[in-house]
């Protein structure tokens, strides 16, 4: 097995990457595992890309490893792309998920046109910085409530294309195997990044 260190502090997505990766032959180490995440990641781009490309350049030089980072998003239509790369404080500094879906959901509210899309970027630096990117997406919709307990963030309001369930809904394997971070791990597998 290959090891690959992890560039977040979200426990769900190092849990899903750990999920997609294992079946190519590699285990994750989590950032907790190297002793946190640097002090001075300002994820303050205006694209997914850019945004995982300055975490994994900085945890790559901090824990002198290959990194995956990833910047991940909800991009809804009808809000000319918004939450956007803004997904995880769209309700504001401090806010999480519970708040960001509920200021999603608001914001939806009277919308007809309820198509959106998850986006993920990953970013694999080395420490001899060595950079490479790859984007996966989602297609699907917004519905007009919550349903469903597992998943995370906005997981609960959007069902993928072709589907009834939402992400909450659907079982962890079920939806590991078309999400928009399986789709950019698969596309980096296929680049040869991985």
């Amino acid at each position: 097995m290959k090891t690959i260190a992890i560039a977040t502090g979200n426990k769900h997505k190092i849990e899903e990457i750990a999920a997609i990766l294992k079946p190519l032959g590699y285990t994750v180490i989590s950032a907790d595992e190297l002793g946190g995440l640097p002090d001075d990641i300002a994820e303050n781009a205006d694209t997914f890309r850019e945004n995982a490309l300055i975490k994994a350049r900085a945890c790559a030089k901090h824990w002198n490893k290959t990194v995956l980072a990833d910047d991940s998003g909800l991009v809804v239509d009808a809000l000319d792309g918004l939450p956007g790369v803004h997904s995880a404080r769209y309700a504001g500094e401090g806010g999480n998920d519970g708040r960001n879906l509920d200021k999603l959901l608001r914001n939806m509210e009277g919308v007809e046109n309820r198509a959106a899309r998850f986006v993920t970027v990953i970013a694999i630096v080395t420490p001899d910085g060595k950079e490479s990117t790859a984007e996966g997406t989602v297609e699907g919709r917004i519905i007009h409530e919550k349903r469903g307990t597992g998943g995370f963030g906005y997981d609960p309001s959007f069902v993928p294309d072709g589907e009834t369930l939402t992400f909450a809904e659907l079982p962890a394997e079920a939806k590991n195997s078309m999400s928009h971070r399986a789709n950019a791990l698969k596309n980096a597998v296929k680049l040869g990044l991985l």
